[in-house]
């Protein structure tokens, strides 16, 4: 198998825009993503609608596939190129904080329901989801979600781990100041369960929140492949799924359980 090189788009910055917007800025960064030879196209937790909506939540939010959704099935199919996005997702009175997945024909993979909130905003708006593995396949590969908070819970990635996902793209909406989790937190996920981790956030200032950015994919020998800055941005790296079989021969972790003593962890 060949490597795959993912693009995770780090933008727009700034205060909330449009969909339209984003979708214009979505459609420009697939095209770019395609001619660098990427496949899939990783962005922020809330990409389509912006993260500081507050009340606002609930009259954008749409169906899994509602016009935003089908509108992103379009920029993929016409660039080639998947696309994972979030977005606020209504289903009858509940939206959740989810993530959509797109295949390069514009078919809906998977989707995603945030299933750790974080903070007031997040616990008032959102209902939290109640599945945790979701995966679907891409060239090979075997492709799992999680968002943004739900990826600083080791257990979350183990269990992708575990149900043998080979990378997780992560939508993120990280703010300042918890640099260290891009830093420090995501490389050493990928490390200690030995897969491939996508990190995209957002950046800028969107009313209260200030975003991190550092958007990074994070490999299963611990080491950031590839790292945006705090603003705008878009990088590439590859999933190489030769260099993970050879990391996880040589890596003990996943052999070494002990499950039968991990029952106090639930």
């Amino acid at each position: 198998m060949k490597p795959l090189r993912i693009a995770l788009y780090q933008g727009p910055s700034g205060v909330p825009r449009t969909t339209e917007e984003s979708l214009a800025a979505l459609d420009d960064a697939a095209r770019r993503a395609a001619a660098a030879g990427a496949a899939l196209l990783a962005t922020a937790e809330m990409y389509l609608t912006g993260y500081a909506l507050g009340d606002a939540v609930a009259t954008l939010a749409e169906p899994a596939d509602g016009p935003g959704a089908q509108r992103v099935a379009k920029i993929a199919a016409e660039h080639r190129v998947a696309i994972v996005y979030g977005y606020p997702e209504r289903d009858g009175e509940r939206v959740f904080n989810s993530a959509q997945f797109i295949g390069p024909d514009g078919v809906r993979l998977a989707n995603y329901r945030k299933t750790h909130l974080f903070g007031e905003f997040e616990a008032r708006h959102f209902t939290a989801g109640d599945e945790l593995i979701v995966q679907a396949t891409l060239d090979g590969l075997t492709v799992g979600l999680l968002i943004c908070y739900d990826v600083e819970f080791p257990e979350n990635v183990r269990a992708h781990a575990l149900a043998g996902t080979d990378l997780i793209v992560v939508p993120t909406a990280l703010m300042r100041p918890f640099e260290v989790v891009p830093q420090t937190l995501v490389p050493a996920r990928a490390f200690e369960s030995q897969l491939y981790l996508a990190y995209a956030n957002r950046a800028g200032a969107e009313g209260e929140f200030h975003f991190a950015g550092l958007s990074c994919l994070a490999g299963p020998d611990g080491v950031a492949h590839a790292r945006a800055g705090t603003g705008e941005d878009l990088v590439f790296a590859d999933v190489d799924p030769v260099r993970l079989r050879a990391s996880r021969r040589q890596n003990p972790y996943l052999r070494d359980r002990r499950p039968e003593l991990y029952g106090p962890l639930a």
